[in-house]
């Protein structure tokens, strides 16, 4: 059911619908849950005075106990997954910009940045076989554009979405794994760049069989959860294994992106060499993504306070002169 409110009462897990396209509002979507005091904030800049919510996917207001005059707790139910047909998967913006080579570079990456994150939300809320294989290859023209167009992949990389949805985190990755590893590559012919970048953007896949609770909760993980998430790994090989669409590639990348030099990742705790380069360059960039990414408890970092924490705290988890071609992205 669709409200209308006023911003002020705006609150925390409401789904919010906004009026007009995302060129028109500081949001990559015009329909999301609101996460954070920053979300609404961002809201209320943009001019309106009122917003519609649907409390069908969050929270409804008045969220209020009448007998004694305290908010109630946001508690949010599971949506129903929807279901995507292959052909509907693709975003039309996306396939018109992948085929349009006049399209000004800079323009071309929001398309091509801001209709993959369309994508993926859509596969991971319906991640059958059909449509794996279908964003995989849609994943490969993608990945072209990376790899044969310096200036759009950096204008790419400057207009990276911070939120912490899994869809938005796995483009990031995406993008960012494509790039290092064409830097590291670029003159080697052993390396299957389409089959790369089909595993860095699929490599959180699994997490589609972890407690959404567990996924979207917006404090710290209890130690319990944390056990469960762990999962995932796993479960991202087992579900590309189902669908017929596993390579060498995106197994080495599933399993391994929460490995840690020093031996403190997971699943399997291995460490240096044990690691294949896939596994450590997706280990450092999923690292980065996540320290840049908006949580409710923790600040977003700029991308030069993240690589500056991960060169001073945490360099013992990443391959030295990995990181060092990492850093030369920004440069």
């Amino acid at each position: 059911m669709i409200k209308t409110i006023k911003i002020k009462d705006l609150a925390i897990g409401m789904y919010v619908v906004l009026p007009s396209s995302w060129f028109n509002h500081p949001f990559l979507r015009g329909r999301f849950i609101v996460g954070t005091e920053a979300d609404i904030e961002r809201i209320a800049a943009t001019g309106l005075h009122e917003v519609s919510i649907d409390t069908a996917k969050g929270l409804s207001f008045p969220n209020i106990d009448v007998m004694s005059h305290r908010a109630e707790p946001p508690v949010l139910t599971r949506q129903a997954p929807s279901q995507w047909e292959p052909e509907k998967l693709i975003p039309e913006d996306l396939r018109i910009a992948l085929a349009d080579s006049r399209m000004p570079k800079e323009r071309k990456a929001e398309v091509v940045y801001h209709s993959s994150l369309v994508m993926m939300e859509r596969l991971f809320e319906d991640p059958k076989a059909e449509n794996i294989r279908t964003v995989k290859k849609e994943i490969s023209r993608v990945v072209d554009v990376i790899i044969s167009d310096d200036a759009t992949a950096r204008y790419m990389l400057t207009i990276t979405a911070h939120d912490f949805y899994t869809y938005t985190h796995s483009v990031n990755v995406g993008v960012l794994g494509v790039m290092l590893s064409h830097l590291l590559f670029e003159r080697s012919n052993s390396h299957d760049m389409h089959e790369l970048g089909a595993g860095y953007f699929l490599h959180d896949l699994g997490k589609v069989r972890v407690d959404p609770a567990i996924i979207n909760k917006p404090g710290i993980l209890t130690e319990e959860e944390m056990k469960r998430m762990r999962i995932h790994p796993y479960q991202s090989y087992k579900i590309l294994v189902e669908s017929g669409q596993l390579t060498e590639e995106c197994r080495i990348i599933a399993l391994q992106h929460h490995e840690r030099e020093d031996g403190n990742g997971y699943p399997r705790g291995l460490q240096g060499d044990q690691i294949h380069i896939y596994g450590r360059i997706s280990s450092m960039i999923d690292v980065y993504d996540a320290l840049t990414a908006e949580r409710s408890y923790k600040p977003q970092l700029k991308p030069f306070e993240a690589l500056q924490i991960m060169k001073e705290e945490m360099i013992n988890h990443f391959h030295p002169q990995l990181f060092e071609k990492f850093v030369m992205l920004f440069l």
